[in-house]
C-alpha cells in the first residue's frame, strides 16, 4: 500500500509539472504584443512596408521640366529652380520642404535630362539608385507625346514596358527607395494658354512640341483630331503610370494632380510659354509635397 500510494504521488507530481510547463509555454508564445492574431494562411507573412512621409534624401529623374529648362533664361537648364531638387527659395522645392534648405545640396541629386523620354528612364534610375535615396521623383512622358508628328508618339505598350523595366532595375539596387510619380501635364491646356498670342506662336514655330503646337490657330478637322489624339495619348500614359505604380508597394502616383492643374500664364516660362517658369515650378513642388506627406495616397 505504501508503494502504491508513493507511485500515485509521483504520477500526480509529474502530471502537475507537465501542466505547469504547458501553461508556461502557452503564456510565453501567446503573449499579447498588440498584434492581432494571424489569420489562417497568414502566419509567417511579412508586413507590408509603410510609406515614410519624411524621407532623408531625394533623387530626381525625368525630363526638361525637372531640369528647370527655360525657367531662368532661353534654351537653358536652370536646375536651381527645379520643383524636385532646386535650391531657389522662391520655388521651395520638394527637397527643400522635406529636408530643409541647408540640406538640399548634400542630400538630393538631379539626374533628369532635357529631352528625355521613357526609354531613358532606366538609365537615370540606375544612377539615382546608387545613392539609395529615401525618395525618387519621376516626371517623364511629355517628350513621348511631344514628337514631330502625332504618328511618331511613343506607343502606350512601349511606355508601360519602359516604366516597368525602370522600376524593376531600381528595386534590384535600392529596394527600399520610395517613388513619387508625377502625371504627365495636359499638353492641350498649354496650347490653349498660348495659341492666341502672336509672339508665342512665333516661338512655337521653332519646333516646340509640334504634335500638339503645330499650326496653333488651325481649326480644321485634321488639326483638331491631331490635338485630341495627343491629349488622349497623354491620358493613356498617365493610366499606365498609375497601374504600374500601383503594383509597387513603395510607389505613389499623384492621382492626376499635375495633369489636372490649371497652369496659366503666370506659371509658364515667358521664354517659350510651354515649360513651367519659377512660379510653375513652385506649384509643382507644392503639389508633390502634398502627395508625399499625405497619410494616404490620392484616390
Amino acid at each position: 500500500m505504501r508503494t502504491t500510494a508513493a507511485r500515485r504521488r509521483v504520477r500526480r507530481t509529474v502530471t502537475g509539472a507537465g501542466v505547469a510547463v504547458a501553461v508556461l509555454a502557452a503564456t510565453v508564445t501567446g503573449c499579447d504584443d498588440g498584434t492581432p492574431p494571424a489569420k489562417p494562411g497568414e502566419r509567417g507573412a511579412q508586413a507590408k512596408p509603410r510609406w515614410n512621409p519624411a524621407p532623408a534624401s531625394v533623387a530626381a529623374v525625368g525630363d526638361s521640366i525637372t531640369r528647370g529648362f527655360d525657367a531662368c533664361s532661353v534654351l537653358a537648364d536652370c536646375p536651381e529652380v527645379s520643383w524636385a531638387t532646386g535650391s531657389d527659395p522662391a520655388v521651395n522645392s520638394l527637397a527643400a520642404r522635406l529636408l530643409g534648405g541647408a540640406e538640399v545640396a548634400g542630400r538630393s541629386w538631379n539626374y533628369a535630362v532635357t529631352g528625355s523620354r521613357m526609354a531613358d528612364l532606366p538609365g537615370q534610375l540606375a544612377e539615382a539608385a546608387q545613392h539609395k535615396p529615401g525618395l525618387v521623383t519621376v516626371m517623364v512622358g511629355s517628350n513621348d507625346a511631344c514628337r514631330p508628328t502625332a504618328s511618331s508618339m511613343t506607343s502606350v505598350a512601349d511606355f508601360r514596358a519602359g516604366f516597368e523595366q525602370a522600376l524593376k532595375e531600381l528595386r534590384s539596387v535600392s529596394p527600399a527607395s520610395q517613388v513619387y510619380v508625377s502625371s504627365v501635364p495636359d499638353l492641350q491646356r498649354l496650347w490653349e494658354q498660348g495659341k492666341d498670342n502672336p509672339m508665342v506662336r512665333q516661338i512655337w514655330k521653332l519646333g516646340i512640341c509640334q504634335s500638339m503646337l503645330a499650326e496653333p490657330l488651325a481649326a480644321d478637322a485634321g488639326a483638331t483630331a491631331r490635338r485630341e489624339k495627343v491629349r488622349a495619348r497623354v491620358v493613356e500614359y498617365n493610366e499606365a503610370l498609375r497601374q504600374v505604380c500601383a503594383a509597387d508597394e513603395l510607389c505613389r502616383y499623384d492621382g492626376g494632380a499635375v495633369f489636372q492643374y490649371p497652369f496659366g500664364a503666370d506659371q509658364l516660362s515667358h521664354w517659350d510659354w510651354f515649360h513651367p517658369g519659377r512660379d510653375g515650378q513652385a506649384r509643382l513642388a507644392e503639389l508633390a509635397h502634398r502627395q508625399v506627406t499625405a497619410a494616404q495616397p490620392p484616390r
